[in-house]
């Protein structure tokens, strides 16, 4: 995989450095807002909710970057790169919607997860056919491109 080909994974993995960024400035901004110093972690449900939205934000980062290249490299860089960018749509998302209330973060929640295990399987198919022999890598290959004639 040369340089333009990973470009794209590249770009999304900036952006969702980028994302966590903007998360722990958040974090910071609702301390202020809410008085609460650090090391605390408790405080107003208003502080709670931001501050749990970005330890879970970031705690399915580390997954979200390995699926991410993972699915890039062994699949298709351009379906991943789309992937990534729907996940990273959806925290976004999922974040400000627990910002406001608990219940407004599950579905950007469920749509997150349905992202992250896309790229978890693609991933695992593009290792799939890595590790196959060449007859079973193109039947797998031929039944890929009748089931998505786009693709």
């Amino acid at each position: 995989m040369n340089d333009d080909e990973m470009a794209l994974l590249a770009t999304v993995t900036l952006l969702g450095v980028l994302l966590q960024a903007y998360f722990s400035l958040q974090v910071i901004y609702a301390r202020r807002a809410f008085r609460v110093s650090p090391p605390l972690t408790t405080g107003p449900p208003g502080f709670e909710r931001v501050y749990r939205a970005q330890v879970n934000c970031s705690e399915y980062f580390p997954l979200f970057l390995a699926a991410l290249w993972v699915a890039g490299i062994y699949f298709h860089e351009g379906t991943a790169a789309l992937c990534g960018l729907v996940y990273l749509f959806a925290r976004f998302r999922y974040f400000h919607g627990y910002q406001r209330s608990a219940e407004l973060r599950l579905a950007p929640l469920y749509q997150s997860a349905g992202a992250l295990w896309l790229l978890i399987a693609l991933g695992a198919l593009g290792l799939l056919s890595h590790f196959l022999p060449a007859p079973l890598r193109a039947a797998l290959l031929g039944w890929l491109r009748t089931l998505l004639p786009w693709a």
